[in-house]
């Protein structure tokens, strides 16, 4: 019944007015469409550049961390030196190793020198064990502490870094996102990886 009285009302409709009802309706709906795609464009966009600013401040984290590191190590080095004053090739390598990692500047220089300079911390607190001397020291066990700390958040920097980076990535590569991504310029972000597996660890500071 209902559809009979709908059908009997617009039938009386002229031409003219039926095509302006059709006309304002398509135009409502290419409305709606434009501007759902333009918040949706403003919305991904938003997201993408929250995602490189975390990654961005994650790495900035870790660098503060990584700075504290380059800091307490010529301090080590020296309270070690006065116990093992032969041992200079250990101590030279430390400190270049260091002064590598300080100045490096793009992340793949910084992973290669990381790399290099937990080598170097390895050797040099396994060359430190040969002196019950040195453990007794108290600035010695102080600084070996604070190490241990540093390298721990440097650990927990890195993975929280890479999970950004990922997140990130992800955002930029996956459809449709990744049509922004590409339109504004969002590069992929490199995570942060040592050179080999055992770089991995933390650099083992107890005795």
């Amino acid at each position: 019944m209902l559809y009979k009285f709908i059908v009997k009302r617009y039938t009386k409709i002229k031409k003219e007015e039926f095509f302006m009802l059709g006309l304002w309706i398509a135009l409502g709906v290419v409305a709606f469409l434009i501007i759902s795609v333009i918040l949706w464009w403003i919305s991904t966009y938003n997201s993408l550049v929250k995602l490189r600013n975390n990654v961005k401040e994650s790495f900035s984290t870790m660098d503060v961390y990584m700075q504290k590191r380059y800091d307490l190590i010529p301090n080590i080095v020296e309270t070690i030196k006065g116990y093992a004053k032969h041992e200079r090739g250990t101590f030279e390598d430390v400190v270049k190793a260091r002064n590598a990692a300080f100045s490096a500047g793009t992340i793949e220089e910084k992973q290669k020198a990381e790399g290099q300079l937990s080598s170097a911390l390895k050797s040099l607190f396994a060359l430190a064990e040969a002196y019950p001397d040195l453990k007794a020291n108290t600035n010695f066990v102080t600084l070996q502490t604070q190490l241990q700390d540093i390298e721990l958040e440097i650990s927990n920097s890195r993975r929280y870094y890479n999970a950004c980076v990922k997140e990130y990535n992800n955002k930029i590569a996956m459809f449709p996102s990744s049509i922004i991504a590409k339109k504004h310029n969002f590069e992929a972000e490199q995570m942060f990886e040592v050179d080999s597996p055992d770089h991995r660890k933390n650099v083992k500071v107890e005795f």
